[in-house]
């Protein structure tokens, strides 16, 4: 071997025995067997080496991650196993290290052997490509005392030498600080039982789970924890006295441990500048970047290194996920977004997903951007993506969301009344929502995606895809009906029914105006929702479609409901005479069903209970089980009226279970409300908690400004 001295070398497979034997019972000399030959490596004389404790400490700016620590302790635990293997992966700039560093100042003496740390970072060429060999020659030399002279030349004859240093040295641990690749690894795994290998990467490296590798991909710091960070580096009195604001910057910053630190120093070098002023700069997402950028640190390098090792493929589709209107999407999303196949999306998201560059990877296989990483896609997107293709594949996703709402509607309206042709725009496209739960699958879908799905309609109508903004405007009322959000269903209504009347769609814009009347109602702004019905009233007018021209003045009627009843009762006579005109039985069935609860609040309470029975029993039979539980709702409310309180008792449990099972949850509450105030005037407990239990549950679950006054109820009633 050129430039080793060697003592005794043997090419007889014979002799491998006799020698290797030799060899051990030797503290003072070592064997490496590369090919056919053993090779012996004379070290007597050289003083033994100190126990190496070369891990560098943590940084004093390290905040929490207690839970992550108590992790780390409990997968390591000392003992006479095999080694053990944890990988703590993250966005580059995320404290990996850190943690990792932190953990071993808090375990002195729990290793024998010692510590021994490789930085993979520096054993890193300018094209990528990790110098492992030298990274092993580093450590024979600085932990086990290996010499120059009796350094082997290859990559497995120092891996070799290696592992019989460490069998020899009790229980290790080796730290592999900014790995990239699972085979970057594998050499330094020692045998000696109870040791360990602590890996850090801003990759999952999940093909180690195979070599038995425990996982621990990091999130991002927690508020408290940000602030603290925070705290740490710009001066605890400047964050106690801007609380508020150093909250907001650290929403601002993601919990991005590195963004924190240079929004935090540039606060330490420029006292005059104030946390909410910092705010104020990093709220504005075109210069957040650039803001985040201090000395030879910066969020965008951070990230442009990890992306620099992305196949060309996965790096397009990384830039092209900023596109997305919205956070979260799915495999399906990003195949319309990328204008590849479902499994070829899968492929390129696993690549992106390995490399700690999506977050919330959960059951249903959506994933979201952090904000930081989001502005750096886009910002590779506007550079390297021109404005055409940008636009056709922002067109793509919403056409895909214009076909899935349209599915979900349908599989929880059924048959009502729709200005969008389904026939057209579902044709040749395969229904997700089928099966005895397709409803519910449905709703639970749009709820989920609520925030997005307003999002792509905000970006239809702000790039001219007026047809698409105002159909998904009308399929997603089917969520809005179900679970209210008004300020939701007030946005979505009113951006659809400006791209319908900036298309000449007169039809839709009248639908989508006598549909947001109501959330508008609902808030209390009756001038708006005035305006609306008027509006759809006036283009209703010119319109030849018999069933919108019965429902408008059904929502007219739920207007002047609040106005004037008498003249809601001639709008819903409108009503209930076009669709009997138009064979709507559902629209005429609703007309009576508001009728009935007109007559109701008037007093006519005989003539209201006809009426609500007449519109209840046709909601029945037409199988629309959420409208029946309203109808049954309205005519239990006219029984109590009339004193037939065991009736009217029946009727509103009955109606409970109907919108519970329909999840109309709004409507299930205003009936769990008034049957807990007929349980508390008889003095029935028991009935008004349970009652004010579920009402205050789906306040809760709705963040409704009347949870407090509900839980002081229910407090009151033990």
């Amino acid at each position: 071997m050129k430039d080793v001295p060697s003592v005794r070398s043997c090419n007889h497979r014979s002799c491998n025995h006799q020698s290797r034997n030799h060899v051990e019972g030797s503290a003072a000399e070592i064997i490496v067997q590369a090919g056919g030959d053993v090779v012996l490596y004379d070290q007597r004389g050289a003083a033994e080496p100190p126990t190496p404790h070369e891990v560098p400490g943590c940084t004093p700016l390290f905040v929490n991650r207690d839970g992550e620590l108590l992790d780390l302790g409990e997968w390591l635990v000392p003992g006479s196993g095999p080694t053990r293997i944890i990988v703590v992966s993250g966005l580059k700039g995320i404290g990996t290290s850190s943690v990792v560093r932190r953990w071993v100042e808090l375990q002195p003496g729990r290793y024998p052997g010692g510590e021994i740390y490789v930085d993979f970072a520096a054993l890193r060429g300018p094209s990528g490509a990790c110098d492992v060999s030298e990274g092993l020659a580093q450590c024979l030399r600085t932990a086990f005392g290996v010499t120059k002279d009796f350094l082997p030349a290859t990559l497995a004859e120092r891996t070799n030498l290696y592992r019989t240093h460490a069998a020899r040295s009790g229980p290790l641990l080796v730290v592999l600080d900014d790995v990239t690749q699972p085979a970057q690894i594998r050499p330094f795994i020692p045998a000696a039982p109870g040791s360990a290998v602590l890996v850090t990467s801003s990759r999952r490296l999940d093909e180690l789970v195979g070599d038995g590798a425990r996982l621990m991909p990091l999130r991002p710091l927690d508020a408290a924890s940000g602030v603290l960070l925070l705290a740490k580096v710009c001066g605890e009195d400047r964050v106690a006295a801007e609380r508020e604001a150093a909250e907001r910057l650290v929403e601002l910053c993601g919990g991005l441990p590195i963004a924190l630190t240079i929004a935090g120093t540039r606060l330490a070098r420029r006292r005059r500048l104030g946390l909410a002023a910092l705010a104020d700069e990093l709220a504005q997402e075109d210069g957040r970047l650039a803001a985040l950028t201090g000395g030879e640190r910066s969020v965008s390098a951070a990230v442009s290194l990890t992306c620099s090792d992305l196949p060309a493929e996965a790096l397009r589709l990384y830039r092209r996920l900023a596109l997305l209107p919205g956070r979260g999407f799915d495999a399906e999303t990003a195949a319309a977004l990328n204008g590849c196949s479902v499994a070829t999306a899968e492929a390129l998201l696993e690549e992106l997903d390995d490399a700690s560059l999506l977050e919330d990877a959960v059951g249903d296989f959506r994933y979201t951007l952090h904000d930081l990483v989001r502005l750096h896609a886009r910002s590779l997107a506007e550079q390297d993506e021109p404005e055409e293709e940008r636009q056709a594949a922002v067109r793509r996703v919403i056409d895909l969301h214009v076909v899935r709402v349209a599915f979900a509607d349908r599989a929880i309206m059924g048959k009502r009344l729709r200005i969008t042709d389904h026939d057209v725009v579902l044709a040749g496209h395969e229904d997700p929502f089928t099966g005895p739960g397709a409803r519910d699958a449905a709703l639970t879908w749009l709820e989920a995606e609520r925030a997005d799905l307003l999002a792509a309609v905000r970006v239809a109508h702000a790039r001219g895809l007026d047809q698409q903004a105002w159909q998904l405007a009308e399929s997603l009322t089917a969520l809005y009906f179900h679970h209210r959000h008004p300020a939701d269903w007030i946005e979505s209504g009113t951006l659809g029914a400006d791209s319908a009347a900036r298309l000449g769609a007169r039809d839709a814009e009248a639908r989508l105006r006598s549909l947001v009347s109501r959330p508008l109602m609902d808030v209390g702004d009756a001038d708006r929702a005035r305006e609306q019905i008027e509006k759809a009233v006036e283009l209703v007018a010119e319109s030849t479609h018999p069933v919108l021209r019965a429902s408008v003045p059904e929502f007219a009627g739920r207007y002047w409901d609040h106005v004037d009843r008498a003249r809601a009762l001639g709008w819903y006579e409108l009503s209930l005479q076009r669709n009997i005109e138009a064979d709507e039985p559902r629209g005429a069935a609703l007309a009576r069903l508001f009728m009935g609860s007109t007559l109701l609040a008037s007093g006519e309470h005989e003539r209201a209970v006809a009426t609500l029975q007449e519109a209840y029993g046709q909601l029945d039979g037409l199988g629309d089980v959420r409208m029946a539980g309203r109808a049954l709702a309205a005519l239990g409310h006219a029984y109590d009226s009339l004193g037939r309180e065991a009736e009217a008792v029946r009727a509103l449990e009955r109606a409970v279970d109907m919108l519970n099972a329909t999840q109309a949850v709004y409507y299930e509450a205003q009936v769990c409300e008034e049957l807990a105030d007929m349980a508390r005037r008889r003095a029935d407990r028991a009935a008004e908690r349970r009652h004010v239990a579920r009402v205050l549950e789906i306040h809760e679950a709705g963040g409704s400004p009347r949870a407090g006054e509900l839980r002081k109820r229910l407090d009151c009633l033990g």
